[in-house]
């Protein structure tokens, strides 16, 4: 089964750009869709974007679409979301989870498990 571990996270001022990572082992880590998501203080986790399996369709909550990118690169098991304009409401622990094998849009966040440790970004005014 595919373990992730995320890495890349920080404190920056807004407008600063970060780029996550999620690298994956234990398992076929290409043949699955991908995941992030964040949680900030005192709210539930919610769902900020995903990846096919072959990085083909990408889809993203509103509130990012346009200023965060998923890509993947599956030679080295390992999922990016980069992260422009960043805003203080972006500030939250990010999570990458694993999908369903030969996973493709649409996916509901209940087809997402193995979840990662999270990453904190924490975003300035």
């Amino acid at each position: 089964q595919v373990q992730v571990a995320e890495s890349g996270g920080g404190l920056v001022q807004a407008g600063d750009s970060l780029r996550l990572s999620c690298a994956g082992s234990g398992g076929t880590f290409s043949n699955k869709a991908m995941g992030w998501f964040r949680q900030a203080p005192g709210k539930e986790r919610e769902f900020v974007g995903a990846i096919s399996w072959r990085g083909r369709s990408t889809w993203y909550e509103d509130s990012v679409k346009g200023r965060f990118t998923i890509s993947r690169d599956n030679a080295k098991n390992t999922v990016y979301l980069q992260m422009n304009s960043l805003r203080p409401e972006d500030t939250a622990v990010y999570h990458c989870a694993v999908g369903p094998t030969y996973g493709t849009y649409p996916l509901e966040d209940t087809d997402f498990h193995s979840w990662g440790q999270g990453t904190q970004v924490t975003v300035s005014s």
